[in-house]
């Protein structure tokens, strides 16, 4: 399988009126399609930004970042809109649920903005709510689900467009351990299925169900970015 992110040298800076903060400092990293790379590192070290930028939420200060043969540098912010919500699934800890929608149109929300018909769109969300083990759940507003079932919701809303990677920012991090658990079954399933997944953790136990771990330090890769 060939590369789907390349970064070299990426470096990010955040200019404040009286100090500038360098918060990656030269990171370098490869991630191979069909992969499930761990980043871990203590509060503060970067991860989260680092995550930000493959995600084309932010941009870096300086480097290189390819992606699926793109130099994401180059594009327009209207461009990297649109590779975000085609080409990106993204899962956080709070899950970002909107309070109003039942599960399945919290699902569908990303193929609002592809011109995909409503029957379809409904069709693929109860699919992949599903998949998620959901499937007697689809209308139930996000304060009617456990944490755990919000969790799943969300995983269902990344797949949903068919990205190219998933991006798990502390996915087990509101849960509790049981509740993990289960989450992490489903993505150590969906990577099996050949899904590249990137996932932000502060838990040794979750990191290692991963295929690669990075251990991002101060800025910088203590261990093993590629």
């Amino acid at each position: 399988m060939g590369l789907i992110i390349e970064l070299k040298d990426v470096r990010k800076n955040y200019v404040l009126p009286k100090v500038t903060i360098e918060v990656l400092k030269g990171i370098d990293m490869e991630v191979e399609e069909g992969g499930f790379i761990a980043v871990m590192g203590p509060s503060g070290s970067g991860k989260s930004t680092l995550l930000h930028i493959v995600g084309c939420l932010d941009r870096p200060t300086e480097g290189l970042y390819m992606f699926e043969g793109m130099d994401i540098n180059s594009k327009s912010d209207n461009e990297l809109a649109g590779i975000r919500n085609s080409r990106i699934g993204f899962v956080f800890q709070g899950f970002n649920l909107l309070p109003r929608f039942p599960a399945w149109k919290n699902v569908e929300l990303p193929l609002l903005y592809s011109d995909v018909p409503a029957k379809e769109r409904r069709t693929r969300a109860y699919a992949l709510l599903g998949k998620v083990g959901l499937a007697d759940r689809e209308t139930h507003a996000p304060n009617e689900l456990s944490g755990g079932e919000q969790q799943r919701v969300a995983i269902a809303r990344a797949l949903v467009n068919n990205p190219s990677v998933v991006l798990a920012d502390e996915p087990t991090g509101n849960l509790d351990s049981r509740s993990g658990v289960e989450i992490m079954r489903i993505f150590s399933g969906l990577n099996r299925e050949g899904v590249t997944i990137i996932m932000v953790t502060h838990e040794m136990s979750v990191a290692e169900i991963a295929q690669k771990i990075i251990t991002i330090k101060d800025g910088v890769c203590s261990i093993g970015c590629f």
